[in-house]
């Protein structure tokens, strides 16, 4: 399986669609963990998503339980991305099949679902400084990841790691 994205129930529509739009562009797959904080028909969450949305698997779980049955059924790696993280997301040795999970935007995601993460990583920033945006820390994780595993290969100008 390639790498794929996981939201765990989304609360801004415009920025999951723009995790969506990203993961249509470079070929990643996604899951969204429910409850999600506004249907998935929502405007926003349409608008910011565009029409790439039509175009990405996308599996939806009920719960945070479902996902992980189906996860440790693959025997995936679940790298949850986190303001908690030890390891820098750019010291953190990515595998092609690696689940990247980002929490909700108000509240990141509870303990018993960091616990279960089998990796823990961080975007360094400035001190003084709480959070990137969801978005733009998916957007930086992935890029690295898949340059780490040469799934940029097959996309137009994309290299080998």
């Amino acid at each position: 399986m390639p790498l794929s994205l996981a939201l765990y129930q989304p609360d801004i529509p415009q920025n999951t669609g723009m995790m969506l739009r990203l993961c249509a562009c470079l070929g990643v797959s996604a899951d969204i963990i429910e409850p999600a904080a506004f249907p998935v028909s929502d405007r926003a969450f349409r608008r910011a998503g565009m029409d790439y949305l039509d175009r990405i698997e996308i599996v939806r779980h009920a719960s945070f339980a479902a996902f992980e049955a189906r996860r440790a059924s693959s025997g995936r790696r679940l790298v949850l991305l986190t303001t908690r993280g030890a390891t820098p997301y750019t010291e953190f040795a990515f595998t092609a099949d690696d689940i990247l999970l980002v929490g909700r935007e108000s509240a990141g995601v509870p303990e018993s679902v960091h616990d279960a993460a089998d990796a823990r990583i961080i975007v360094p920033m400035r001190p003084g400084f709480r959070s990137l945006n969801v978005a733009v820390t998916a957007a930086m994780v992935m890029g690295e990841a898949l340059r780490q595993t040469s799934g940029f290969q097959g996309l137009p100008g994309g290299t080998p790691a």
